[in-house]
């Protein structure tokens, strides 16, 4: 199979997944939330009906009934329950598919829009510059310090590592993020304004903004470092004992042997032969770790109060705000799926060894 082709079929795989998928997600959540959109329907028309009668006191009871038949038909349009469930799904599904995501139920953007691809534009930059910045960070640590511990094995530096990764793999972001907000928010005063904490415990911003940009942008700094210490914090040692095994596996192998034999550096043979083989492994890894982080965290950005794609899940399906769910399941599963076809296709360009679906004359 030639490299175009290969591309191709991984496109076209791509999409049939993403389809089901997304027909499967449609169905569940309008399976689920029928009785809810029934309950939102009614509470509509009780509403409309009792302002009517206090409009028209004087209105007989057959008007009463019609009116009430006219809202309660515009409502159930307005929601699609006049349609079948598969005709809703096949819709749904082709809105969907077209980035028509809809109107949110309940949700609303600080501008006032209802608009669901509003709502996800508006919060996915904030979680990509969160778990963008920790993921980087984390990495880059993780990274060094797993490169240390395998050309040490058996070190100080390889044991406290594993066994901090240990420690540190069992604690739940959430409950490391409250613990870090009870210190640094609480306990430990700002030195400029000892009425206030050292890090403020949850939001993007001041309620008061400063106007000026680089004061805006200083106190956004402020606000970011205490979730991004949080997910470094919980996350670099796991980083680098992932690393030191990956690498340790690639320094048994027999072109790290010659290169040693003919005399090459200890840094040059780690970081010019070992680190570029063992490549497609750590950066699958690490790209997985950034796109998978897009969808956001729920409970870890709540606790924070990051207004991130997380905190938007959370908030849909605290609201029972279908539109939502889905135009975020939609959104993140596009995204991860798009980044299993670019790790395919960059496994040739780290790793000449690697040539994925190209066939090789003679097998």
């Amino acid at each position: 199979m030639g490299y175009g082709r290969y591309v191709l079929f991984r496109l076209a795989n791509m999409f049939v997944v993403l389809i089901l998928v997304t027909v499967i997600s449609a169905a569940l959540f309008y399976a689920a939330g029928e009785t809810f959109l029934w309950d939102l329907v009614m509470s509509h028309v009780n509403a409309e009906v009792s302002a009517y009668r206090q409009q028209y006191p004087t209105a007989s009871e057959e008007e009463i009934r019609r009116f009430k038949q006219e809202r309660e038909k515009f409502w159930m349009d307005y929601y699609g329950l006049t349609k079948p469930l598969w005709e809703r799904v096949l819709i749904t599904t082709w809105n969907l598919m077209t980035f028509n995501f809809g109107k949110a139920l309940q949700l609303r953007t600080p501008g006032g829009s209802d608009k669901v691809i509003d709502l996800i534009l508006d919060r996915l930059p904030n979680t990509i510059l969160l778990f963008t910045v920790g993921d980087l960070i984390t990495m880059a640590i993780g990274i060094y310090l797993g490169m240390k511990a395998a050309k040490n094995v058996g070190s100080l530096l390889d044991r406290a590592i594993s066994t901090f990764a240990m420690v540190t793999y069992s604690l739940p972001m959430w409950w490391t993020g409250m613990l870090m907000i009870m210190v640094f928010s609480y306990y430990i005063p700002n030195p400029f304004n000892p009425y206030e904490g050292l890090f403020p415990s949850g939001g993007i911003l001041s309620p008061e903004v400063p106007p000026d940009p680089f004061l805006r942008f200083l106190d956004f700094l402020w606000h970011l470092t205490l979730p991004v210490t949080t997910l470094v914090l919980v996350s670099f040692g796991g980083w680098a004992y992932a690393t030191r095994n990956i690498v340790l596996g690639t320094l048994q192998q027999d072109f790290v042997m010659a290169a040693r034999a003919k005399g090459l550096p200890e840094r040059k043979v780690l970081y010019g032969h070992v680190l570029r083989a063992s490549s497609p492994a750590i950066a699958t890894s690490v790209i997985l770790s950034v796109v998978g982080s897009l969808g956001g965290a729920m409970i870890s950005e709540t606790v924070f109060n990051w207004p991130g794609m997380g905190n938007l899940a959370w908030m849909a399906i605290a609201n029972m705000d279908f539109p939502v769910l889905l135009g975020w399941m939609y959104v993140t599963t596009l995204i991860w799926l798009l980044t299993l076809i670019v790790i395919d296709l960059i496994y040739g360009l780290l790793d000449p060894r690697v040539k994925v679906g190209i066939a090789v004359k003679g097998t």
